[in-house]
């Protein structure tokens, strides 16, 4: 599998982030979505920065998480904040140091504006789909996809305008979407999509971003 070149060449980006500790994550977990998965499935949050979401998932209930992120600095704070839970660093994105069909629930946290490429979305998906179970629980993808009127009117050149663009936002278990700059992602052949959730959220720089949900369901073999 080919690595993420993308999200490896932002891992000095990232790192320098979390030592700074000037980047906040705000992208909400949507509850609902998760209320019928078993408190002891497998749970993956895939770019899960600071460990945030982990930490809102174990206050749920939720007993078998893992954290996974390509920056070890932000692994290393997420460590110091939840020591007790379990986080990886990604040494060949989209690599997983999981077994096939292992996985229950996977958490994607706006990774995905963060890959411009296709085909590196694609790898990406292509593992998520590799780990994840069949008949597993429903995924969610959560992306920040455009400013709003509000902030390009405030904001024509806002900071960071290089910088990588990800928040934080959750997949489970079945889907992995493709994201475009504008409108909704286009799912994996792989995936069942349900409607998505049109959101209005704050970005890493302060300003607000018009967004989407998207819950999506791992199709099973000849279904």
């Amino acid at each position: 599998m080919s690595e993420l070149k993308e999200l490896g060449s932002q891992t000095t980006y990232w790192n320098a982030a979390a030592a700074a500790g000037t980047k906040q994550f705000a992208h909400p977990l949507h509850r609902p979505w998760l209320e019928d998965v078993s408190r002891n499935a497998t749970l993956l949050d895939y770019g899960c920065g600071y460990g945030r979401i982990m930490n809102d998932l174990a206050q749920q209930g939720f007993n078998n998480l893992a954290g996974v992120d390509t920056s070890p600095t932000m692994i290393a704070q997420a460590r110091q904040r939840h020591p007790a839970m379990q986080f990886t660093t990604l040494d060949r994105p989209p690599k997983l140091p999981m077994a096939a069909a292992s996985v229950d629930v996977i958490l994607l946290f706006a990774v995905l504006t963060c890959i411009p490429e296709d085909q590196a979305q694609r790898s990406l998906i292509g593992e998520l789909t590799r780990v994840l179970k069949p008949n597993a629980c429903s995924t969610s993808a959560t992306c920040s996809y455009r400013t709003t009127s509000a902030t390009r009117t405030a904001t024509p050149n806002p900071p960071n305008a290089t910088a990588p663009t990800g928040y934080s936002g959750p997949t489970t278990a079945q889907s992995a979407a493709t994201t475009q700059a504008t409108g909704s992602p286009p799912c994996s052949q792989d995936w069942t999509p349900s409607p998505p959730r049109h959101i209005t959220v704050p970005t890493m720089n302060g300003y607000e971003s018009e967004g989407l949900q998207l819950l999506t369901h791992k199709r099973t073999p000849n279904r």
